[in-house]
């Protein structure tokens, strides 16, 4: 840990925004509710590095946890440029991480939950035949047993004591279901993704001294996006902070909350705000968009927040474009009429600042055809991409594909932390210092005689796999589904006669978006910012979907919410002519009213 200046002169930046320095100069519980842009990250990482120059004596430290491993790399970053490096003093992760690795794997036999010391992961195969049995035990016959495992999911995250009615009588098909596969799972020694922190959970209501080892690892804990993370997070929280003595640093917007398929609540969020024993600090001041595009996102919000540009902020545009024709001709006019305008009118900007926001992958394959044809290079994010953006381990191969594309000469990426990054992924294998040694050692000589951006990406991938990261993986519970991303891009990358020829310096700027324009859904452009924003395909029946519920209604509208704020400076809304969401419907509404009543 370098210099405690590095965190002191950040925090002068704080103290002229009146909420953030009250964020900051919390001692006690804290829930910090943060409006888009509000600069939310940047008081958070301060604030942590404070905690651990002042509050927290080593080895104790401070656990961070977050909705997924994009924003830990972001809160990684900024605590990095703090002088605070992720290591034994300081986790960060998700909430799945840190239930596998503080909780399931240190102290397995020990929990009570029914997990042998040495149970692993289960892959996408052996999920699949858990399921297959649990299918045949209690519904039997013909039928793909696949297509009930979104409600067994959902089920298990959103009724978590299995001894309330609520367990059966919300639906008694998917708790037998539920209870069927897992114990199909644990006959075989295996957890799944969603037994992590409910396991952990069930280990932290039923150990006190459990309990009490977290404290005193981490007296303090953060939980970033809190509104996304769910009910076992939430009840972990509440046992941890406010019956055991961890103080709580929670941050984030239920305004934002996008993620209720997969369980997230962000009533909860609004209730831990509420409670006598917490200080809770709004940040209302909107350091991204311009003001033009910060009212009118409150419009599509729906509810008056209250939020404000800041002074001297531009005022930046919201456009409105009806289209007309299926998708592939609406695309085709985005990169023939709306992205030049775009350019004329911004000759300075980079099209890695430009994104094109969408509801769905199959509505990006349009777009991606259609940028492809008028020569336009892009990076995805949505489940048709290359591979995940928020995977832990294609972001580390990106770091290497730089350091070996031309960072060994600039020093940027830092070999160092490339390398740190590397073991504390594998950790759990890693864990000598001649282990440590050996694996520095080899990457080091493997990135070395690799540094030529012609290379063929599928050879480097098979390469590194085998010679640096195949011993390690194995055994290792914690990165088990990294390792089937990366090993699933190598077979593509092989069985693809269009990527076989993908080049290190071609992954590398895909990796990077160098100037490439982004096509994303829209939630998946969560948490990110862009100068222009383009919201595509805002149809009736793709947002919200067909017969919404009322609550599939506010989530969308929060959805929709969600992408007008991810810009600075300008927001197009396009929609099929005859089937304009019924959102856009009641924006423009709320500006004829405002027009008419100036």
């Amino acid at each position: 840990m370098s210099d405690a200046s590095l965190y002191l002169s950040a925090a002068e930046e704080l103290r002229p925004n009146a909420a953030q320095w009250q964020a900051y100069q919390s001692t006690d519980h804290c829930v910090v509710l943060a409006g888009p842009g509000s600069g939310k990250t940047k008081t958070m990482t301060i604030k942590l590095a404070r905690i651990l120059y002042e509050d927290v004596k080593a080895p104790r430290g401070v656990a961070c946890i977050t909705y997924n491993n994009e924003c830990a790399r972001e809160l990684e970053d900024r605590l990095a440029a703090l002088g605070v490096e992720p290591g034994k003093r300081v986790f960060i992760g998700t909430v799945h991480s840190f239930s596998l690795t503080q909780i399931l794997i240190p102290y397995a036999d020990s929990l009570g939950v029914g997990l042998p010391a040495q149970f692993q992961v289960a892959d996408t195969q052996q999920k699949r035949v858990a399921l297959a049995r649990a299918y045949r035990e209690v519904i039997g016959g013909a039928g793909n047993p696949e297509d009930f495992r979104f409600g067994i999911d959902f089920h298990r995250r959103r009724y978590l004591d299995r001894t309330h009615s609520s367990w059966v009588n919300a639906n008694q098909q998917r708790a037998a279901l539920a209870t069927a596969y897992e114990a199909a799972l644990r006959q075989a020694g295996l957890i799944d993704f969603d037994d992590m922190p409910l396991l952990a959970l069930r280990a932290l209501v039923a150990n006190p001294w459990l309990r009490s080892a977290i404290l005193a690892k981490y007296p303090v804990l953060a939980v970033d996006e809190y509104q996304d993370l769910g009910t076992a997070l939430h009840r972990m929280v509440l046992g941890l902070c406010f019956r055991t003595g961890i103080r709580l640093l929670a941050v984030g917007d239920p305004d934002q909350s996008i993620y209720g398929f997969v369980g997230a609540r962000p009533e909860l969020l609004r209730q831990l705000s509420e409670r006598d024993d917490v200080e809770t600090v709004t940040l209302g001041l909107n350091y991204r968009s311009g003001s033009r595009i910060v009212a009118v996102s409150e419009y599509a919000l729906g509810e008056a927040r209250g939020y404000q540009a800041v002074d001297g902020a531009s005022e930046g545009t919201v456009y409105f474009h009806p289209v007309a024709g299926i998708y592939e001709a609406q695309a085709e006019w985005l990169f023939s009429t709306l992205i030049p305008d775009i350019e004329a009118r911004n000759p300075d900007i980079q099209r890695g600042n430009i994104a094109i926001l969408y509801a769905a992958a199959f509505i990006g394959d349009a777009v991606a055809a259609a940028a492809a044809a008028h020569g336009f290079s892009f990076v995805r994010a949505d489940t048709n991409a290359l591979y995940p953006r928020s995977s832990r381990i294609m972001r580390w191969i990106e770091q290497c594909a730089h350091w070996c594309c031309g960072g060994w000469r600039t020093g940027e990426p830092r070999w160092a932390r490339i390398a740190a990054v590397g073991m504390r992924m594998f950790s759990e294998t890693i864990a000598s210092d001649a282990d440590r040694s050996h694996f520095k050692r080899g990457l080091m000589d493997f990135l070395w005689a690799r540094r030529d951006s012609t290379l063929s990406l599928a050879a480097w991938l098979r390469e590194l796999d085998a010679q640096i990261l195949q011993a390690p993986s194995i055994g290792c519970r914690a990165m088990s589904d990294e390792i089937a991303i990366m090993r699933a891009l190598a077979l593509r990358l092989e069985g693809d006669a269009d990527l076989a020829d993908v080049t290190m310096e071609q992954f590398f700027g895909v990796g990077q978006a160098n100037d490439r324009i982004n096509l994303s859904t829209l939630h998946s452009a969560k948490g990110r910012e862009f100068e222009v924003v383009i919201m595509f395909g805002i149809d009736e029946g793709r947002i919200p979907r067909p017969n919404p519920t009322p609550n599939d209604v506010i989530e969308q509208r929060r959805l929709f919410y969600v992408g007008f704020t991810r810009a600075r400076s300008e927001v197009h809304v396009a929609w099929s002519t005859a089937r304009p969401s019924r959102f856009i419907t009641e924006v423009d509404e709320r500006i004829r009213a405002e027009v008419e009543g100036a």
